[in-house]
Order: C-alpha cells, then structure tokens, then sequence
C-alpha cells in the first residue's frame, strides 16, 4: 500500500516528511466442518515445510573473551587488548556516555568518552582507561555481548548498494538512501563497526533470516529524562545533553563544523525533531557541492543527514545523524552538529522543542 507523506519543515535545504503505513487486518477464516474435510484449493500451492534455523555458529576466541575480559593495560596480544577495550567501549555506550562506533580500538572518540565519565564519577580527568575508572564501569556487571537471532525483517531491505559518495545529483535519482547490505544495519542496530561484528562471528552469513549471532548487549531503549538543554563544544566536538534540572544525561561525539563553515557561537533553541528526513540541496542558500540546481534526496540512513534531523533555530542549521559513523569528529561537517545515527536518534527521542542549545568553543579545524 503507498505511504502517507505529511510535510513537517523546511530545514537546512530538508523537506521533511514522515512516513506513515497501515494495512489491512486479515479476515478469519471459518474452519472447515469436520465431517467435510476441505479439499486444498486449486490456487493454493502446496506446504512447504520451511528450511531449519541454521545452527548458531562457535563462538569465536575473541567472544568468548570479551564478557570475562579484565582491564590489563600491558595486554600481550591485540585480540586480549581488543576484548577490554569492547567491553570498556559497551559499558561507556550503556552509562551514556557515548564512544561513538563500538569497535574495540583506541582512539578520540573513546578518550572523549573516558574523559567525560571520568568527569562526572569526580575521577582525575585525563582520557585514560585506569583501574579506577575500569572499576567504575565494571559497576555494571551484566554481560557486554548477547546472542541476537537474525530476523525477516533485518534482511528484507531494500538496500542500497553502491550510494555514490558526495554526488548529489546522483543520489537524487534513487528511490531511498537504505542501507548498503544486512551487515551495515544489523552494525548500526547493535552500535558497532562491520569489521567488529565480523570478527565475533566469522564465516557468518548475515544475509539469512534465523541465524544466531553475536552483538554488543546495549542498555535499555532511551535517555533517562527529557532534554531541556544542549551543551555543544565546538573545540572538542563533543555534545552533552541535560535534564530539567541540569542532570548530565547524555554525551556524544560530534562533528561540529569547519574552517569554510564553523559551527555558530552563542545560544539557539530546538525548533522541531524529523526521523527520516528527505534531503534538499538548494545552492541558493548552501556554499558547498556542485549542483547548481535544486536537488532532493529521499530517505533512509545513508541520506547526507542520516536518520534523524534536529532542527535548530539557527537558520539553515541543525543536530543530525551521518552515513558515515566511523568519520564522527574525525571529519569536517558543513556548518552542522553530526551525531552517529544511532546516537540523533536517542537525542531526537528526548529533547523538548525550545530546549536551549549552546555553542562554546571555537572549531578545532
């Protein structure tokens, strides 16, 4: 059945729109009376008794290592040294505190993370993964990997392969902006980077419905309030969210800006949340791209803006999710906050229209 589009703003170029669908329930069915048995109707082809689950595949030596891991900073090998550092990385996205793409390597996004964990449990603050903060962190004692059945639904698409990267013009032309592969999303879904996923499950196929695999064991669905104000670092690249009565709710690693474009100063507000936003690029109003004409791009998770648009009152300006996870606060944005999508769409969930966003700091690059 065709979607409903209802527009909802003109935001940064994006018209946005959310999708709505509903069919019809299906009619029961009278039984057939028991002294007729039914005969099987000519159009009605024969059962065909669906193929077995495949078997959940052994747990590879990384997995079986990441649940028991302990904090050893003098680890001899880079698979130990990976396995505290995924847990470390699961139990940060668990409190909130994001590191951003869960991959179980070292890097800014996780010292960010460390940083601002540390900062809030009045630890010394210096980025670093010590026995204080490990046990801190290991406070959450439940495990940090699960099995997780494949579904129908995971592997249904459509998908999206082969999104020309940075051609506007090109992108315009397809139908949505879905996700290139069932690993991308079932990656995205569980917070973390193929090349993780893969490892804790090799020679999977994660094209099959039924199969069990391996993911990050993410803490409940949401923030644990409503956001009321943004706290945006533009020399960091950090965003912090707070409640009503500025309890520290949420931190996330951002994309804030550029030199041709830096992120403002100052104080705006949310004017409104869009999931699912269509991408307009309008060169009348945006300095960068080629296009010299109006384009819109529909869609999906690989839209220039992800799956989730928060719009500011900042003109033109707005808080949104990337196609590209890895890249957050790793690579200059156009002027606006980049979240991973994962982390837009948890912020997007809970913060009020007319929260109050602040941008301090100057840009880094």
């Amino acid at each position: 059945m065709p979607s409903t589009l209802r527009p909802a703003a003109l935001l940064l170029g994006c018209l946005v729109a959310t999708t709505a669908c509903s069919d019809p329930a299906p009619k029961p069915q009278q039984p057939p009376a028991a002294s007729q048995p039914a005969a099987p109707s000519p159009q009605t082809p024969p059962l065909v008794p669906a193929a077995p689950a495949p078997a959940p595949a052994a747990p590879s030596p990384l997995a079986l290592s990441v649940n028991a891991a302990a904090f050893d900073p003098a680890a001899v090998t880079p698979e130990a040294k990976q396995a505290y550092l995924v847990r470390a990385q699961v139990l940060l996205d668990r409190a909130h505190f994001s590191p951003g793409v869960i991959d179980g390597q070292e890097g800014g996004n996780l010292t960010l993370a460390l940083s601002a964990f540390q900062e809030a449990h009045r630890l010394t603050v210096d980025g670093k993964l010590s026995p204080a903060v490990w046990d801190a962190l290991a406070a959450d004692a439940a495990p940090v990997l699960t099995d997780y059945v494949i579904t129908a639904e995971d592997v249904a698409g459509p998908f999206t392969p082969d999104i020309p990267k940075d051609d506007y013009e090109a992108m315009a032309k397809l139908p949505a902006l879905g996700y290139g592969t069932p690993l991308e999303g079932l990656a995205e879904k569980f917070h973390m980077d193929e090349p993780l996923l893969r490892a804790l499950n090799p020679g999977v196929d994660f094209s099959r419905a039924g199969t069990t695999i391996i993911v990050a064991a993410l803490g409940a669905d949401g923030l644990p309030g409503k956001v009321a104000r943004i706290l945006i670092d533009n020399s960091k690249g950090t965003l912090r969210a707070f409640g009503d009565d500025d309890t520290l709710l949420a931190v996330y690693p951002a994309t804030v800006g550029s030199t041709e474009r830096p992120a403002p100063t100052g104080e705006w507000e949310v004017n409104t949340m869009a999931p699912r936003p269509t991408y307009t690029y309008d060169p009348s109003r945006l300095t960068f791209g080629k296009p010299k004409g109006k384009l819109t791009i529909q869609p999906g998770p690989n839209n220039p803006v992800g799956s989730t648009w928060i719009d500011l009152t900042k003109d033109t300006y707005g808080i949104h999710g990337t196609p590209d996870p890895k890249l957050v606060n790793k690579r200059a944005s156009h002027g606006c906050v980049r979240l991973t999508n994962w982390d837009a769409a948890e912020l997007g969930a809970a913060v009020r229209k007319g929260a109050k966003v602040v941008f301090e700091g100057r840009a880094a690059r």
